[in-house]
């Protein structure tokens, strides 16, 4: 059950009123989550800069692939929703956003960038050498795991976010990672 209301158009701080209204735009609706999240300038604004500037980083299908294990991991069944929703407009086979989910992938670079970040999100950053080593075997420069880490950051603002404010789930609901 919602711990906070999802705003109404005419009760969006007007700080958060254009980003707001860029993301129902783009999206066709406004989302509880976005709408909640918008009563914050703030936070809202301060998230939308770093989800906008993180999605230059990596390729789609890695990036909502992160997305999927970081909120797995992190037990966020609306960002579940809302990512495997993005993973299948990205084309994601279900095989593969199951994959995501158990933090791997069938590509095998994809596979090492979903592995570091269940392992950043798990172990809260405290990799080892070993952990670094293999994501850049895998052909990822040292810019790209800054970027892998940044979204772990940036997904579990979200995966956080929502496990508190626990918004009204508009998105489609997803099996438990038990059943999949």
């Amino acid at each position: 059950m919602p711990r906070t209301t999802a705003l109404q158009p005419e009760q969006v701080p007007a700080d958060s009123k254009p980003t707001l209204d860029a993301f129902s735009k783009s999206l066709g609706f406004t989302p509880n989550m976005l709408a909640t999240f918008a009563q914050s300038p703030i936070a809202f604004n301060a998230w939308a800069t770093f989800r906008g500037a993180l999605n230059k980083a990596l390729d789609m299908k890695t990036r909502e692939a992160i997305s999927l294990i970081v909120s797995e991991v992190n037990g966020c069944n609306y960002c579940l929703a809302v990512h495997t929703y993005a993973a299948n407009l990205a084309k994601m086979p279900a095989e593969e956003i199951i994959l995501a989910r158990q933090g791997h992938s069938s590509d095998p670079k994809r596979d090492a960038a979903v592995r570091f970040a269940r392992k950043v999100v798990e172990a809260r950053g405290q990799v080892d050498d070993a952990d670094v080593k293999a994501v850049r075997d895998a052909g990822y420069s040292d810019a790209n795991i800054m970027e892998i880490v940044s979204m772990v950051a940036m997904f579990s603002l979200t995966n956080f976010f929502n496990n508190v404010f626990d918004p009204e789930k508009d998105y489609p609901a997803v099996p438990p990672a038990g059943s999949i």
